[in-house]
């Protein structure tokens, strides 16, 4: 069974660091850009028989679905047997239910605008609220690899005596997961959001937190406003300049700096996106998460 990763541009380090632990080899994919804002996807055309996975981290979902789209197509032309997507970061996710009229439910759209190219998916830490598991989006083989055990460990090894700050309920779960494997106490802060980019945050104890170096972890910071503010409470409050902890770094705009500047003492993100804050490598969890889908799926029926 031949395995190749066919990786866009930004991913090709994260699946050069998968391909041996997939027993794969990585293939070339190259995107070209037009003036008028078309795409041009050119990927190798040794493909006959071999199992295929893409990989690239949804960060600008928009920009990235039509040459992704093109990108599987192709490789289906070429003879591939089967086509699955590694997609580090799953965009769409968040606008799980239509918040008000006329809106687009987009989680299972995007789903299902996946699905009809590709076999299966692997992603990581999905913002998955009203909808718990990929599962009940995708009609195609779906698995999310949990990073709370490498996050546990970077803490263990880098923050001593820290005490992990969630900035809204949505992320209660899953911080009390990574505190219980890191043996730290945690506190979750309340959330009020008005906004993009106006968002007030509490915490409940204040206690829990004197003497130790406060922890800010959330899975997606995007505008970044609910960490930017949970810095100015914990400020407030008197405690340290906290370590802020970000799975997936979409950072727009200038919300990077705004969080340096909100007083971080130091801002870390896996390498689910790449950013300059890369300090947590998921490319293990990815490979033992995409292995038993890699190759296993029948191949689809030629329309």
């Amino acid at each position: 069974m031949t395995r190749v990763l066919l990786a866009f541009p930004l991913q090709r380090t994260l699946a050069d660091a998968m391909a041996p632990l997939l027993g794969a080899r990585t293939g070339r994919l190259d995107w070209r850009r037009f003036p008028d804002g078309e795409s041009l996807i050119t990927i190798e055309q040794d493909l006959h028989g071999a199992d295929i996975a893409l990989v690239a981290s949804l960060r600008n979902p928009d920009e990235l679905a039509l040459p992704l789209r093109f990108a599987a197509a192709t490789a289906r032309e070429f003879g591939a047997r089967t086509v699955g997507l590694i997609a580090p970061y799953l965009a769409y996710m968040r606008q799980d239910k239509r918040f008000n009229p006329g809106e687009a439910v987009s989680a299972p759209l995007f789903a299902q605008f996946l699905a009809d190219s590709f076999d299966w998916l692997v992603t990581a830490d999905p913002h998955l609220h009203r909808n718990p598991r990929l599962s009940e989006l995708f009609c195609i083989p779906a698995h999310a690899v949990t990073t709370a055990p490498i996050v546990a460990g970077w803490i263990r090894d880098n923050v001593p005596n820290a005490v992990l700050i969630g900035p809204d309920s949505e992320s209660g779960q899953w911080v009390s997961d990574i505190a219980d494997r890191a043996g730290v106490a945690y506190q979750i802060s309340t959330k009020t959001r008005r906004g993009d980019r106006d968002v007030e945050v509490s915490l409940p104890s204040i206690e829990a937190a004197r003497g130790r170096t406060p922890v800010i972890v959330d899975d997606i910071a995007s505008s970044g406003q609910t960490m930017i503010e949970t810095l100015h409470h914990l400020r407030q409050l008197g405690l340290p300049p906290a370590v802020c902890i970000v799975i997936h770094p979409v950072f727009a705009q200038d919300a990077y700096a705004q969080l340096l500047a909100a007083g971080a003492e130091r801002v870390v993100s896996t390498d689910s996106i790449p950013h300059p804050s890369n300090a947590i490598s998921i490319a293990g969890l990815l490979a033992e998460g995409s292995a038993e889908l890699f190759g296993n799926s029948a191949p689809r029926e030629k329309l």
